[in-house]
C-alpha cells in the first residue's frame, strides 16, 4: 500500500513550517512522521491510506459525543445551505450564549470568539482593563494558548517574575507574568503577599490536560479563591478542556467554585473553530462596544460554528453521558493499573478524572508540574508507537490528556486494556533483557 502520509509529509514539508499547521501534530515529541487522515465516525479514524484507528484524541477534546454525531451533522448540513458566515449577527449566536449563561452559574455575559486561545487572552485583557494592573499569574504546566503573556517559564527561585519561553515574546510581556508552582497553596501565600496589590488576575486550569492530567486539589483552588477575593484580583478558569467535558458545567461544578471569569474552547462548537470568554456583568461591561477594552472578531459567533455548538451542548443535555463515561473511565484506569502494576522494570501511575486520563511512566506521583516531568518520555514514545502498530491512536506526547467520549463501548476499552498489556510486556521485557 502506497505510503500517502509520508508524501503529503514530504510536501507539507516543503510549504509549512514542520510540514503541520500546529506542532502538536508533528510528532516531535514521539519520534516518527505523522499519520494524515481524511474521514472519521464515531470512535474510528480513517487514513488516506484507509486504515481505521481507533481514536483517544478526538480533535483534542471536544467531541464528546464523538465523530459525526447525527444531530450536529444534520444540524450543519442544514446551515450549510443557508451560509457559511454573514459577518453580521445571527440568531444561533444569541441562543448560544443564551444557553452558556442559563447553564453555568456566575455566567452572567458572554463574548464568543473564534478558539481558545483567543478567549483566554482577551479574558486577560478585560481583567486588566477591569482592575486596573498589569500582572498576572498563571502556574507551572498550565497551557492557555499560544499568547505572549502565556509563553512563559520559570527564573530562578520558587517564585519569580517569568522570561520568555519563546522567541518573539518580549521581556516586558514576560515580567508581567507571575509564575507559581501548581498545587502549592503556601508557595500562592507568598506571592499574593508580596505581589497581590499588582495582580489584575490569576489564570489555571482547574484540571490541567496540557502536563497530562493533573488536577487541582481542592484545597489550594479554595485558596487562589480566597486569595483574590482578598486582594482585589479576579480568578479565571480557563475550562477550554474541561468545560462541558468532565461535567456539564465543567470543573467549577466539580468544585463547587465561582471563578469571576471562565474560558471555552471548541466543545462549544461542536469541534468546529470557536471559543468564549464570561463572568460577572458588571466585568463583561467593561468590553467594547459597553465598555473601553476592545476586541473584535469577524468570524466571532460564525453561523457553523454556533450551530454545531448548539446540536452538541442540547444533545449533553438531553442524554446526558456523564455517568456513562464514568465508568467506561474507570474500567480503562483498572486494566492500564492492572496492567502497569504486573511490570517488573517499569513503573507508571495514572491520572484520571471522567473522560480525561494520562498515564504517566514514572513512579512518582503527579500533582505538579515537577512530578510530571519525572516521567520518561523515551518509553512513552515506544508505548505510543507500539499502541499506533495496533492501530489505537494516542495523543502524541506523554503529557497530553487521552479523551474518552460517548461513542467507546465497553469492547473499545477492553481492546484498548489488551492491547495496552501487550504492548507494556513486551517493553518491561525489553527493559530486563537490556539490563542483563
Amino acid at each position: 500500500m502506497a505510503d500517502v502520509s509520508k508524501d503529503l509529509f514530504e510536501r507539507g514539508v516543503r510549504v509549512m513550517p514542520g510540514g503541520v499547521n500546529s506542532p502538536a501534530r508533528a510528532f516531535g515529541a514521539v519520534g516518527g512522521e505523522p499519520i494524515f487522515f481524511e474521514s472519521a465516525e464515531g470512535t474510528r479514524l480513517r487514513s488516506v491510506e484507509g486504515r481505521e484507528y481507533l481514536d483517544y484524541v478526538g480533535s483534542w477534546g471536544p467531541f464528546l459525543l464523538g465523530h459525526g454525531h447525527p444531530a450536529v451533522r444534520e444540524a450543519l448540513h442544514r446551515q450549510v445551505d443557508l451560509s457559511t458566515s454573514f459577518g453580521a449577527p445571527c440568531r444561533q449566536e444569541v441562543e448560544l450564549a443564551e444557553l452558556l449563561c442559563e447553564s453555568i452559574p456566575g455566567l452572567d455575559m458572554v463574548r464568543l470568539v473564534s478558539s481558545g486561545t483567543e478567549a483566554t487572552m482577551s479574558a486577560l485583557r478585560v481583567a486588566r482593563g477591569f482592575t486596573g494592573r498589569d500582572r498576572v499569574v498563571k502556574f507551572e504546566g498550565c497551557y492557555h494558548g499560544h499568547g505572549d503573556s502565556f509563553l512563559i517559564s520559570a527564573g530562578s527561585g520558587l517564585l519569580t517574575h517569568g522570561v520568555p519561553s519563546s522567541p518573539g515574546v518580549t521581556a516586558g510581556t514576560a515580567g508581567d507574568t507571575l509564575l507559581a508552582p501548581f498545587n502549592d497553596g503556601d508557595a500562592l501565600e507568598r506571592l499574593f503577599a508580596e505581589e497581590g496589590e499588582t495582580i489584575a488576575c490569576m489564570i489555571i486550569e482547574p484540571i490541567a490536560g496540557n502536563m497530562g492530567v493533573v488536577p487541582a486539589e481542592r484545597h489550594f483552588l479554595e485558596r487562589a479563591r480566597e486569595l483574590c477575593t482578598r486582594h482585589g484580583a479576579l480568578l479565571i478558569f480557563d475550562e477550554v478542556m474541561t468545560g462541558f467535558r468532565v461535567a456539564f458545567g465543567g470543573a467549577a461544578e466539580i468544585y463547587g467554585i465561582v471563578p469571576d471569569l471562565v474560558t471555552y474552547g471548541k466543545i462549544i462548537g461542536g469541534g468546529l473553530p470557536v471559543g468564549a470568554y464570561g463572568g460577572r456583568r458588571e466585568i463583561m461591561e467593561v468590553v467594547s462596544p459597553v465598555g473601553p477594552v476592545y476586541q473584535a472578531g469577524t468570524l466571532s459567533g460564525n453561523p457553523l460554528a454556533v450551530t454545531a455548538g448548539l446540536a452538541t451542548l442540547r444533545e449533553l443535555q438531553q442524554n446526558p453521558p456523564y455517568q456513562r463515561l464514568e465508568a467506561l473511565g474507570t474500567e480503562l484506569q483498572r486494566g492500564l493499573q492492572s496492567a502497569v502494576d504486573s511490570l517488573e522494570s517499569i513503573n507508571g501511575t495514572i491520572n484520571r478524572v471522567g473522560s480525561l486520563i494520562t498515564l504517566f511512566f514514572t513512579d512518582h506521583e503527579v500533582t505538579s508540574f515537577a512530578s510530571a516531568v519525572s516521567s520518561d518520555t523515551k518509553l512513552f514514545a515506544s508505548f505510543f508507537h507500539g499502541m499506533l502498530e495496533e492501530s489505537i491512536y494516542l495523543p502524541p506526547s506523554q503529557f497530553e490528556a487521552w479523551f474518552l467520549s460517548a461513542a467507546h463501548s465497553e469492547g473499545d476499552i477492553e481492546r484498548t486494556v489488551a492491547t495496552a498489556g501487550q504492548v507494556l510486556a513486551d517493553l518491561d521485557g525489553s527493559h530486563r533483557r537490556e539490563s542483563t
